[in-house]
């Protein structure tokens, strides 16, 4: 596997049990709060197909989402795409036991198969992204 298309995987542990990831993960109204604000439904089902629109203060991305991949309170795998543009990525997200808490991995593959000279699809940007998300807006989420 080359550099470029080695996945981006991202974990945080949290001090609340796996139960309480998963809900954040899978359940709309909870991850408008610390995801994105503008998913319009959302249901962890394979097959389940969602999209929006994100800003990127460069231009909107239309997020096509499917989900491929479900066992319930432990992983969850997204197809994603962005209309319009080629490439598709994977988003897998599992959640471990860890002590009294959990722990959260992504697991992002297939950056490479989007355009390339896009400041978005960088390898840096998307694991600054995922930081970001994990590290800063779900972990202050959890916390309360």
């Amino acid at each position: 596997m080359t550099d470029s298309s080695a996945p981006i995987v991202v974990e945080q542990s949290f001090d609340v049990p796996k139960s309480t990831v998963w809900k954040a993960i899978t359940e709309r109204e909870q991850m408008v709060d610390w995801f994105f604000e503008n998913i319009p439904e959302f249901r962890a089902e394979p097959g389940f197909e969602t999209q929006f629109d994100i800003d990127s203060g460069r231009r909107v991305f239309r997020h096509l989402w499917k989900i491929t991949e479900v066992i319930p309170g432990q992983l969850i795998v997204y197809d994603w795409r962005y209309e319009g543009l080629p490439g598709t990525g994977k988003v897998t997200f599992e959640i471990f036991e860890e002590g009294e808490g959990s722990r959260l991995r992504v697991t992002n593959e297939g950056i490479e198969s989007f355009p390339n000279d896009m400041p978005e699809f960088t390898r840096e940007s998307c694991e600054d992204g995922w930081t970001y998300l994990l590290q800063t807006s779900l972990k202050q989420y959890l916390d309360g």
